[in-house]
């Protein structure tokens, strides 16, 4: 039985009974996370890893609907008290023998990970701009502090197999940016799917799945709209 510190509380993700530890105090994930998880592409025998990784539910979600064919889940988070909470999810959850939660920076991941994934999902903070936020632990994960889209891409390419592959979601605003950045550490954009609030509103994200070593050639996904209705029925 896992015990819980001060603030953190136990979400059901209405799938697979699998639940999460978040913490009332500190960033909790958005409806960002469970569309990257549900654009994110499985192989059979994918080796995961999930940066920025906060309280795990990119990865996790993503397992919860792949766990057949999901070898391996690798969750990577900067901040102590979120890298903290995954490891009780894990444990909550019994998934010790998939599942493994790493403290570390993206820019720093240890060598033993090099051009170890099949799949890297990121969520990453795509926000510039300083300290608006007064609560320092969800400015971290919401604005690049401490990790830039450039600094982001270096470390995708040098963890990512040859053919692997990359999916996250940034900031529609910064999409040329975003396809140039990873073009210059061989990650080739394959797909793209805007998603926006309403019908009629420009999109406000972007998914993206790039592999490594890929060929030219993109296809662009009609726009996904994610109403309130739409987002309570995600799970």
């Amino acid at each position: 039985m896992i015990e819980l510190s001060a603030g953190e509380v136990l979400d059901d993700l209405l799938i697979d009974n699998l639940k999460i530890v978040q913490n009332v105090n500190f960033y909790r994930f958005t409806s960002d996370s469970v569309l990257l998880s549900k654009f994110a592409r499985v192989k059979a025998g994918d080796v995961v890893a999930d940066f920025c990784a906060g309280s795990g539910i990119v990865g996790l979600h993503f397992y919860a609907l792949h766990r057949a064919l999901v070898k391996s889940v690798t969750l990577f988070e900067l901040q102590i008290e979120l890298y903290e909470m995954s490891k009780k999810t894990v444990l909550l959850n019994g998934l010790e023998s998939v599942f493994t939660a790493v403290n570390c920076k993206v820019q720093e991941i240890p060598e033993e990970y090099t051009e170890k994934f099949s799949l890297i999902l990121c969520n990453p903070p795509y926000e510039k701009g300083g300290f608006e936020n007064k609560n320092y632990q969800k400015a971290v994960c919401r604005k690049e502090l401490f990790l830039t889209l450039d600094e982001l891409a270096k470390a995708v390419a040098h963890a990512l197999k040859y053919g692997g592959r990359l999916a996250l979601c940034h900031r529609a605003d910064r999409l040329a940016e975003l396809v140039y950045t990873l073009h210059e550490y061989n990650l080739e954009v394959k797909r793209i799917q805007p998603v926006s609030g309403t019908p009629s509103a420009a999109p406000y994200l972007v998914l993206v799945e790039a592999v490594k070593g890929g060929k030219a050639g993109v296809t662009l996904l009609p726009t996904l709209v994610n109403t309130p209705a739409a987002q309570e029925n995600q799970k």
